[in-house]
C-alpha cells in the first residue's frame, strides 16, 4: 500500500522536473547598479561652531585645531552648542600624479585629525574653492570636484567652505568675458557640480557657499545643494564693519529656513577693540538673524565677559529656534533700530539697537508696541539681565550706545 501510494506521486515530480528542462531559460534581469542613500539632512538649524580664520588666518595648523577642540568643551561652548571645527584655508599641499590632494606639513595627518576632532564629540570642517586656487594662493578645486568630494569623506569632513576667489578671473573673466549673465550662469554651475560631488559620497556635509552675496545667491543658493550661502563681504572686528553687515540682511528674511540660512559671515565677538557692548549686540543680532554662529576668537584667552557672550543659552535659544524664521527690522527712530523675529509656540524675540555714537547721551528711546502690532503690558526676559521685564506702550528705554535691550515674550 506504502509503494502504491508513492508511486503516483514519484511520476509526477518526473514529469514536472522534465517540463522544467524543457521550458527556456527565464531573461535574466540587469542588475541595477547599487547607489549610495542620499545623506541625511544636515544645517536644520544654524550651524555653530568655531573657524580657523578670524584669529590665526593663515598660521593655522594641526596642533591649533587639536587646542580649539580641547578649549570648545573645556569653556562649556560645546554643550552651548558649538560643534562644529572648522580649518578655513592654508591648510592645503600638492596634487600627486593621480591629482590626489595632499595637505601640507602644518596638516600631516587630516584623517587622524578628524578622527581626534570626533573623539570629542564634534565635528570638522574644511576650505576649498571652485577655481584653480584658493583666496590664499593654494590648490582649489577645479577638475577634481569629484576627486576631492570623495577625499573629504574619507577623511571624515563634515563642512566645506566652498570660496569663489580664483574661479572669478582665471575661469569667468575668460570664459565670458563682458558677459555678466553668462558669467553668473558659470559660478551657478560650478557650486552645483561640487554640490553633486559631495551628495554622490553618501556622507552628511554642510554646503557653506562663500561669494560675497553676489548676484543675488539667496535666490538659487538652495538650487545648488547650499545650506547657507555669504551674503556680504568679508566682517572686520568693529562696530562699522557688523553694523553695515547687519543692515544688508534687510529684506533677505523670506530665503532663510531649515536647511538653507543668510550668513552675514562668522562672529568677530572676542576680537579687535570692540567693547562688550557691541559684542553683546553683534551676538544678539546674528541669532536675531539666523545666521550661522561660528566664532573666531582666541579660544584659551578669552574673557570670562566674552565667554558669557557666547555662551548665553537664552540668546542661542533665539538663533536655533526650530521655526527658522529670520529676524525683520520693524521700524528705525532716529539712531535706534527696532527688529523682531517670530518663534516656535507663538514666542516672540524684540531687539532694540542704539547705533548712535554719543556714549554721554542719556536721551530716552520710546518703544512703540502698536508699530509692532502688539499691545502692552506685556511680560517678557531680557536676555541679558536674566531679570523678568514688562513692555508697556511708548515706555522709556535707556540703551547705551552701541548696546542693546533683546527680550523673550512667550505669548505676545
Amino acid at each position: 500500500m506504502r509503494l502504491a501510494a508513492a508511486l503516483p506521486a514519484a511520476l509526477l515530480a518526473l514529469c514536472s522536473l522534465t517540463a522544467a528542462a524543457q521550458a527556456p531559460a527565464a531573461p535574466k534581469v540587469p542588475r541595477k547598479p547599487v547607489q549610495k542613500a542620499a545623506p541625511p539632512p544636515v544645517a536644520q538649524t544654524p550651524p555653530m561652531g568655531w573657524n580657523s580664520w578670524n584669529f590665526f588666518a593663515g598660521r593655522v595648523s594641526d596642533q591649533d585645531i587639536r587646542n580649539a577642540a580641547d578649549q570648545l568643551v573645556a569653556t562649556g561652548m560645546k554643550g552651548a552648542g558649538y560643534v562644529y571645527i572648522n580649518i578655513d584655508d592654508t591648510w592645503e599641499g600638492e596634487r600627486d600624479s593621480n591629482g590626489v590632494l595632499h595637505s601640507n606639513s602644518k596638516f600631516p595627518g587630516m584623517k587622524a585629525l578628524a578622527d581626534y576632532v570626533h573623539s570629542k564629540g564634534l565635528k570638522l570642517g574644511i576650505y576649498s574653492s571652485p577655481g584653480p586656487q584658493t583666496c590664499a594662493g593654494y590648490a582649489g578645486s577645479l577638475g577634481h570636484e569629484v576627486q576631492d568630494a570623495q577625499l573629504y569623506a574619507s577623511w571624515g569632513i563634515d563642512y566645506l567652505k566652498y570660496d569663489l576667489c580664483s574661479y572669478i578671473p582665471e575661469v569667468m573673466m575668460i570664459q565670458a568675458p563682458n558677459d555678466k549673465a553668462a558669467q553668473m550662469r558659470l559660478m551657478i554651475a560650478a557650486y552645483g557640480k561640487m554640490d553633486k560631488a559631495l551628495k554622490a559620497t553618501g556622507r552628511p556635509i554642510v554646503y557653506s557657499l562663500c561669494q560675497y552675496g553676489w548676484d543675488a545667491v539667496w535666490e538659487w543658493g538652495p538650487q545648488v545643494g547650499a545650506n547657507l550661502w555669504r551674503t556680504t563681504d568679508d566682517i572686520q572686528p568693529n562696530w562699522n564693519s557688523m553694523y553695515t553687515l547687519l543692515n544688508e540682511q534687510a529684506g533677505l528674511a523670506p530665503y532663510a529656513g531649515p536647511g538653507h540660512w543668510n550668513d552675514p559671515d562668522m562672529l568677530e565677538v572676542g576680537n579687535g577693540k570692540l567693547s562688550l557692548a557691541e559684542n553683546r549686540t553683534h551676538f544678539s543680532m546674528w541669532a536675531m538673524l539666523a545666521a550661522p554662529l561660528l566664532a573666531g576668537n582666541d579660544l584659551p584667552n578669552m574673557t570670562p565677559q566674552v565667554r558669557a557672550i557666547l555662551t548665553n543659552r537664552d540668546v542661542i535659544a533665539i538663533d536655533q529656534d526650530r521655526l527658522g524664521r529670520e529676524a525683520t527690522r520693524a521700524y528705525s527712530e532716529g539712531e535706534v533700530d527696532v527688529w523682531t523675529r517670530h518663534l516656535s509656540g507663538g514666542a516672540m524675540a524684540i531687539a532694540v539697537v542704539n547705533a548712535g555714537s554719543d556714549r554721554y547721551s542719556t536721551h530716552p528711546f520710546h518703544l512703540s508696541l502698536a508699530k509692532l502690532g502688539l499691545h502692552g503690558p506685556l511680560k517678557a526676559k531680557d536676555l541679558w539681565t536674566g531679570k523678568p521685564i514688562t513692555l508697556t506702550d511708548n515706555m522709556p528705554l535707556e540703551i547705551p550706545s552701541h548696546d542693546i535691550l533683546l527680550v523673550r515674550i512667550a505669548a505676545p
